[in-house]
């Protein structure tokens, strides 16, 4: 029997081993062969042995039947797994995500939008709410905790502050400009503030004012993903150069007195929400973007 160690074989496209056939009694001087192990074997470990070295009487050529004997072999490195359908999931949403916020970016929170704006941010929306799966807050209430910041309402494009239902108007009517606008929720005290900072314009040469007026409701879960709010009272701070004074509780329209339009509860669902970012659609069709803040 012949013996070959690999540890030898130099690598190139093919690795060459030199094996020696034994000399048996009346043969002529032996000769050597090589034989050929293809690349791809990136390492073998072990021996090669050679057996049954048969010579044909007839001729002054041998037939070879190699026997392998391998302690271990290993090959190339199998090619990465394919993304699981989770993987999949995750990343499309992800894409999605920057999408939408690519699609409201440069819109001042809808108050510049158009017709083509708001239906390429409506369009994107739907994709991330049919993405982000049905929406079960029964389950997991506690995802709105946390102060949001909204960068988009479709309502804004109306051109007033109260959205699609009435409110101050923008630009040059009034010496109004609507700064950050925030949802401060809080899951165990139901307390579902909207504060939004303004700026009201002074007769020159006195400076702007800036205030936050903070809109207090109380919410409730009505379904899964239906949230119910209920004003309580509207309170202004003076923030700037007269952040020293007192807040400014407005007192509360008496519900006899209030207009039908102006109701003191609303209701909206949640489309979307993840640890940094939610979707929803108002009962007036209003859609809104929010990023944690």
């Amino acid at each position: 029997m012949a013996f070959v160690s690999l540890s030898s074989i130099s690598p190139s496209r093919f690795s060459a081993a030199i094996v020696h056939p034994p000399c048996s009694s009346g043969s002529s001087s032996s000769s050597s062969f090589a034989y050929l192990i293809p690349r791809k074997f990136r390492s073998i470990s072990g021996a090669i042995y050679l057996q049954s070295l048969k010579w044909n009487t007839n001729s002054n050529r041998r037939r070879v039947v190699p026997i392998f004997a391998v302690d271990q072999v290993s090959v190339l490195d199998p090619p990465p797994p394919s993304p699981s359908p989770r993987d999949s999931a995750a990343e499309l949403v992800a894409s999605l995500k920057l999408k939408l916020l690519g699609a409201v970016s440069g819109l001042n929170r809808g108050l510049a939008a158009n017709e083509d704006d708001l239906r390429l941010a409506d369009d994107t929306a739907k994709q991330l709410e049919a993405a982000g799966g049905p929406i079960d807050l029964s389950v997991g209430v506690d995802k709105l905790q946390g102060r949001w910041k909204l960068i988009y309402s479709s309502a804004f494009s109306s051109r007033t502050l109260g959205g699609s239902r009435p409110g101050p108007p923008t630009g040059r009517l009034l010496p109004i400009t609507l700064g950050q606008v925030f949802q401060r929720i809080d899951t165990v005290s139901k307390d579902f503030d909207n504060i939004v900072e303004l700026e009201l314009g002074a007769p020159w040469p006195l400076p702007p004012i800036e205030v936050t007026a903070t809109l207090a409701h109380k919410f409730e879960l009505i379904e899964p993903a239906k949230i119910k709010i209920t004003f309580e009272k509207t309170s202004v701070k003076t923030r700037g150069n007269l952040s020293q004074l007192p807040p400014l509780e407005i007192p509360r329209i008496p519900d006899a007195l209030r207009p039908p339009s102006n109701r003191r509860s609303g209701e909206f669902e949640v489309t979307y929400i993840d640890p940094d970012t939610r979707i929803t659609r108002g009962d007036r069709g209003e859609l809104r973007v929010f990023v944690i803040s």
